[in-house]
């Protein structure tokens, strides 16, 4: 986020409103990061989001420290280094004019794209952590028998970490290389993962199996129309294949569909979003809130996604306790080739996967439309 478009938030932010951010990006300063690891992508962009509307330094400053922490380790990467809040890390050190943490991501960049691909894909997982389902039913013997030797798999979530961090990279350091992996691996992922018939993404995709698991996973949504919505935004100056862009545009925009059509009338999705059996996930009113305002403002989505994306707000509004915090998160749910599963990972966690996307929705809405590309309201 530009230092132009931090201010103009600011001098458009109401006082309750201020207060209200404020309160709720307090909890993420006391989460426990791991530096890193899933969810950490949505809570930094939160804590950067925070501290543009509201003004207060504390939320992009922590950022900052964790950031440049992690910019002077010395031990090599990690598995999970893959989960790195890249995107945030480069709007940092650009704010800041960091020029080590800058180089540590393009290092970061480097290390993460010379992993191995599947079907075009970088591999998210060697061992795919495949679980036990949570709940009463067991998995089936041929599939209790594949946690043995799961093999490599790609993973939903990672559609907002790896395109949206290159994008931003390339964007800032003018190095083609990174805008054109952004699109390639946004445009993979939506070749392995995305449904045709339902416009929504399935969670994950076994390399031994050569097939995906458990469509619809709702919170998987959110990380997907952010991480799409993010390619777009972040190359939108570059010189794209025009077919590229159109077909990122029209997956986002597809899923979007898929989505509000099955938002349920207090404004939540079911766990599983298709699924009415699968209990309650708050975190992914949250995520389509963000998703579906941003959307609209970028011109991606039209008008008719602005009253869903308020309904979704009001339902995060509804789930937040005095203390900020967005109630009913579910814990990390892995992965389970059982559906069942989904339904039964325990609810009512503080985590940057909630909370995060939480903040961003309450700054999202206090954005004001981009009349450059946001399309005019639909007619009465």
């Amino acid at each position: 986020m530009s230092s132009a478009t931090a201010r103009a938030m600011e001098r458009r932010a109401a006082p309750e409103s201020i207060a209200e951010i404020t309160h709720a990006a307090e909890p993420l300063l006391r989460l426990p990061y791991e530096c890193w690891h899933f969810g950490d992508s949505v809570g930094f962009e939160a804590l950067l989001g925070a501290s543009a509307v509201t003004g207060d330094a504390r939320f992009a400053g922590f950022a900052h420290g964790f950031a440049r922490g992690w910019a002077a380790r010395t031990d090599g990467y990690r598995p999970l280094d893959c989960t790195a809040p890249g995107l945030a890390m480069v709007h940092i050190a650009e704010q800041t004019r960091d020029s080590r943490l800058m180089e540590a991501v393009a290092r970061l960049a480097d290390h993460l794209q010379a992993r191995r691909t599947i079907r075009g894909v970088y591999a998210t997982f060697e061992s795919t952590p495949l679980r036990q389902a949570a709940g009463p039913h067991p998995l089936p013997p041929d599939e209790a028998a594949l946690l043995r030797d799961p093999g490599g798999g790609v993973f939903v979530d990672c559609l907002h970490f790896d395109p949206p961090f290159f994008a931003a990279l390339g964007r800032a350091t003018g190095e083609i290389i990174h805008t054109t992996r952004a699109v390639e691996q946004a445009l993979g992922y939506i070749e392995l993962l995305h449904d045709d018939e339902s416009g929504l993404f399935h969670h994950y995709w076994l390399e031994r199996m050569e097939r995906p698991y458990i469509l619809g996973w709702s919170r998987g949504q959110g990380w997907v129309l952010l991480g799409l919505l993010d390619v777009l935004e972040e190359t939108k100056d570059a010189a794209l294949d025009l077919g590229h862009r159109t077909t990122i545009e029209a997956s986002a925009r597809r899923l979007a569909e898929a989505m509000r059509s099955l938002q349920r009338p207090d404004g939540h999705w079911y766990t599983v979003a298709q699924d009415s059996a699968s209990g309650d996930e708050t975190s992914t009113a949250a995520f389509m809130a963000t998703a579906f305002r941003r959307g609209v403002r970028m011109g991606v989505l039209d008008g008719g996604f602005a009253e869903p994306a308020a309904l979704a707000l009001a339902a995060v509004r509804g789930d937040t306790d005095v203390d900020g915090v967005l109630r009913g998160v579910s814990a990390a749910v892995w992965a389970c080739t059982l559906p069942a599963h989904y339904a039964n990972v325990p609810r009512d966690f503080l985590v940057p996967w909630g909370q995060g996307p939480a903040v961003l929705a309450l700054a999202e809405a206090m954005r004001p439309p981009d009349p450059a590309t946001s399309p005019p309201p639909d007619p009465p």
